[in-house]
């Protein structure tokens, strides 16, 4: 997960910690890709409401998770050992679990529609983001 400030925006250097090592609060953003679904169903809602605590007033959190509703997403996920034990989540799992923990709803995306073999396409994919198709999806979030 990234934390990111407006101040660490002035600067070249961005430091990278594991969450256990970071004590200050006051961020702007909140970056997670691909982790949620390897988080124990249990222990969701407090990831979330940790990332909340986190965040400034009106501060983002862009959560990315692969599109269970991709036929793409679920087979790749299938033959690969360290999706094992992943426990998908759906867009309106992860709308709800994000309202739950006290998070605004700005948008939701669905990206890399088009596979390598129809790469011609991919200029659309700004003009599809919208439908369900990717094999990703990013949920914005704003803290109140």
């Amino acid at each position: 997960m990234i934390f990111l400030n407006h101040h660490l925006m002035l600067h070249a250097r961005v430091r990278f910690a594991h969450t256990s090592e970071l004590n200050e609060s006051g961020f702007d953003l909140a970056f997670c890709n691909g982790v949620f679904h390897h988080i124990p169903v249990v222990s969701r809602l407090d990831c979330a409401r940790y990332v909340l605590g986190k965040l400034n007033p009106r501060g983002l959190f862009a959560l990315w998770e692969n599109n269970p509703w991709n036929p793409g997403t679920r087979y790749i996920m299938s033959r690969v050992a360290f999706d094992a034990d992943a426990v998908t989540l759906s867009p309106p799992q992860v709308k709800k679990l994000l309202r739950d923990a006290g998070f605004s709803h700005v948008n939701t995306s669905f990206l890399f529609i088009f596979p390598r073999l129809l790469k011609l396409f991919r200029p659309l994919e700004s003009v599809c983001q919208r439908l369900p198709l990717g094999g990703q999806f990013v949920t914005l979030e704003q803290r109140p």
